[in-house]
């Protein structure tokens, strides 16, 4: 008996693995595209913003020697006649201008003076080069005299290096007084707070027009409600591009809305609200709205009215019954429809590329611009992390203070 026992318990732990290897079969396809899809683009940024070995592999025997510079004058004629050899071979293999842009990111304006710097090296050759390249070098242009330019070069040469970061935050990091601001305009840290601010006010916006409308809609019936739900939802039918393109055409100087005013009278000239925040604000509230609609409905459909009526029955009045009871009870869907709102309006890109121009544009416009034209993927991918960073602390933030598990989609 205590054998029979034993195998059909063996049996069955064996019919168990066979059931949860087949559901894992079955989950193995989408563990696969969320590995390819989010979890490899991530990890390739965050390696991206720390591993930048380009310099390293273009000058490397000019790197080697600065080892051993005190950095308090120029570096010695050894050092300077071997990057002159190497600035040769480079334009010969038409490399200096890659060095060019690299020198321009650690030290503004070198790009330039790298170019004409190797024009003058190139000419050299045999003996003249090992005999007057350094001195040719420092002739060429007094940038090459100065101490913190080969400091920027020595730290531009680290394979691994938290320089971007420091970018991304306004900082730099001098031979001198260390990390400090930058004396520049603080042009990121700027955008982060105007990128956060306008998140902010278009999840308030979104919130603001989307509660009296989801409580509308939960107090219909079925069928008229699930009518005006398809209305709600129909946005999502039409492209992206097309919702932003019509807002356009809507703020334009000679638009719909400034040809109306005009043409009623509230005013002679028309009004500025193409590229600006205010047009980034307005298209990503109507654009986002749903996403506040959606789980503040799924929330109040399940809500007893009764609750209410029992409430005023016994004598609350109706605002202070609708603060104490409706309003605690909508919650979960009110933090998720916010949570997904903010979330998604921080790193909008499209529609601010669009309508917002250059006073309305948020972080992920500048994200877009380092790896499209300045072709900088490193700051790009620093700016990026940051901004990953700084969503996973709101939403710790928001967990440590509300809790992630209130939240319900429906």
């Amino acid at each position: 008996m205590s054998s029979l026992t034993t195998t059909e318990a063996r049996q069955a732990a064996s019919a168990q693995r066979k059931k949860r290897i087949t559901a894992f079969m079955f989950v193995v396809p989408l563990l696969v595209f969320i590995l390819l899809t989010f979890v490899a683009p991530i990890a390739s940024m965050l390696w991206r913003s720390v591993h930048h070995p380009t310099v390293a592999e273009l000058i490397p025997h000019t790197l080697e020697a600065l080892k051993d510079w005190d950095g308090k004058a120029v570096p010695d004629q050894h050092t300077l006649q071997i990057f002159a050899v190497e600035l040769n071979g480079l334009a010969k293999e038409r490399l200096s201008g890659k060095l060019a842009e690299e020198f321009n990111r650690a030290y503004t304006g070198m790009s330039s003076v790298v170019k004409s710097t190797a024009r003058k090296v190139a000419k050299l050759k045999g003996d003249d080069l090992r005999d007057k390249g350094a001195q040719t070098l420092l002739d060429a242009n007094p940038k090459w005299q100065r101490t913190d330019l080969w400091y920027a070069i020595q730290r531009a040469g680290e394979k691994y290096t938290y320089d971007y970061y420091l970018t991304a935050l306004d900082l730099e990091l001098k031979p001198d007084t260390g990390i400090q601001v930058r004396e520049e305009t603080q042009i990121y840290l700027q955008l982060y707070s105007k990128t956060l601010t306008m998140a902010l006010v278009i999840t308030l916006l979104c919130a603001a027009l989307g509660y009296p409308l989801s409580y509308y809609l939960a107090g219909l019936s079925e069928n008229r409600a699930n009518l005006l739900l398809v209305l709600v939802l129909l946005p999502f039918w039409t492209s992206l591009l097309v919702r932003t393109t019509a807002w356009i055409a809507l703020l334009q100087t000679n638009g719909v809305i400034n040809s109306f005013l005009m043409g009623v009278g509230l005013t002679n000239e028309p009004f500025e609200m193409l590229y600006t925040s205010f047009a980034t604000v307005v298209a990503m509230t109507h654009i986002l709205l749903p996403f506040m609609i959606l789980p503040l409905y799924s929330v109040m459909r399940g809500i007893d009215p009764s609750y209410m009526r029992a409430a005023l029955s016994l004598g609350d009045k109706p605002i202070p019954a609708f603060a104490k009871i409706y309003l605690p009870m909508t919650l979960p869907g009110l933090s998720a429809g916010a949570l997904l709102v903010f979330i998604i309006s921080v790193g909008y890109y499209i529609t601010p590329a669009l309508v917002g121009g250059t006073d309305g544009q948020m972080i992920s416009n500048i994200i877009a611009f380092h790896m499209q034209r300045s072709n900088n993927w490193e700051l790009a991918a620093a700016l990026g992390s940051l901004l990953l960073a700084l969503i996973l602390l709101l939403y710790w933030l928001y967990d440590r203070f509300v809790g992630a598990s209130n939240i319900k989609l429906g």
